[in-house]
C-alpha cells in the first residue's frame, strides 16, 4: 500500500494534503491576496478586501451568467443571450473581476501562486451550482506548448485539477491541446481576440471517447469577451461533446444589465 499519501488516483491524501499546507503556509505565510495584509486563519480575504468582492450571485443570465440589476423571474436569459447565443451552454463565474480579485487572479497566473488554487477552486465548485458534481470531465483551456514551456505551469489547469480533486469527477488535462500558438489576449479588441483564437484548438487523436456523448466543464481564469473559451467549446462540440459548461473565477464586465 506504501506510505498512504496518493490515493488510487494520485491525488494528495488528507495526510499529505496537511504536511503541504504547512510547507505553503511557511514558505507563503497566509496573507490577504488582495492587499498582502498577514492573517492568522486559513488564507482568504481581509474583511476590508472582502466587503469590495462583487461575487456573482443570483439573479443572472441562465446562459451567460450576467447578474441583472433586477430579478425578471426565474428561468430568463439576458437579450446578449438571445440576440448572439454562445456555443458553450452556458457560463459561470465566482465575481467580477475588478479589485482583490483581480489581484488574486493576476497573483496566481503572474506570480506563481499556485497555491491560491484550491481556495479559488472551492469558490468556483459552489458557483458551479451542480454541474461540476455532475459532469463527465474537467477540461482545462491548454497553453499553446511554446508558452508552457515559458511559464512552467497553466493556471487554468490548476484550478481544474483543484476542482477535480474536489468534485471527484475526472480530470482530463491531455484531451485539448491548443494547436496554434497565438497572441496574448490582453489589450486586443472582441474582433482581435477571435479571430486570434480562431481554429485554435483540437480534441487529441485518440482521445475523442473522453468527449463524445459527454457533459464537460471547460475551465479557464477569467472570462472577458468569450472568444478563448468560444474556440475551445467549438473543438469540443466538433469532437462530439453533449454539453459544454464554461466555469471561471472571475467575469470582466462593467456591472449588472
Amino acid at each position: 500500500m506504501g506510505d498512504g499519501h496518493k490515493s488510487a488516483f494520485g491525488m494528495p491524501t488528507p495526510r499529505r494534503s496537511a504536511w503541504l499546507r504547512w510547507i505553503a503556509d511557511l514558505v507563503y505565510p497566509p496573507a490577504c491576496p488582495g492587499c498582502g495584509v498577514i492573517l492568522a486563519g486559513q488564507p482568504s480575504f481581509c474583511a476590508t478586501c472582502w466587503r469590495k468582492i462583487r461575487f456573482i450571485e443570483r439573479p443572472y443570465c441562465e446562459v451567460l451568467g450576467i447578474p441583472f440589476g433586477y430579478d425578471p423571474g426565474e428561468g430568463m436569459v439576458s437579450a446578449e443571450a438571445i440576440a448572439t447565443p454562445p456555443v458553450f451552454d452556458r457560463l459561470r463565474s465566482v465575481a467580477i473581476h475588478e479589485g482583490p480579485v483581480r489581484h488574486l487572479v493576476h497573483g496566481l497566473k503572474y506570480r506563481d501562486r499556485t497555491d491560491l488554487a484550491p481556495m479559488m477552486a472551492a469558490w468556483m465548485l459552489r458557483a458551479s451550482e451542480r454541474h461540476v458534481l455532475e459532469c463527465d470531465g474537467i477540461l482545462p483551456v491548454p497553453l499553446h506548448r511554446w508558452r508552457f514551456a515559458g511559464r512552467k505551469f497553466n493556471q487554468s489547469a490548476e484550478l481544474a485539477r483543484q476542482l477535480a480533486y474536489l468534485s471527484g469527477r475526472p480530470f482530463l488535462p491531455a484531451t485539448l491541446v491548443r494547436v496554434k500558438k497565438t497572441a496574448r489576449q490582453v489589450g486586443l479588441t472582441a474582433r482581435r481576440r477571435e479571430e486570434n483564437v480562431r481554429a485554435a484548438f483540437k480534441v487529441v487523436p485518440g482521445r475523442e471517447m473522453d468527449v463524445a456523448g459527454k457533459h464537460l466543464v471547460l475551465v479557464d481564469d477569467v472570462f472577458t469577451t468569450g472568444a478563448t473559451v468560444s474556440s475551445a467549446t467549438r473543438a469540443l462540440k466538433k469532437a462530439g461533446a453533449a454539453e459544454v459548461t464554461v466555469l471561471t473565477f472571475a467575469m470582466a464586465i462593467a456591472g449588472p444589465i
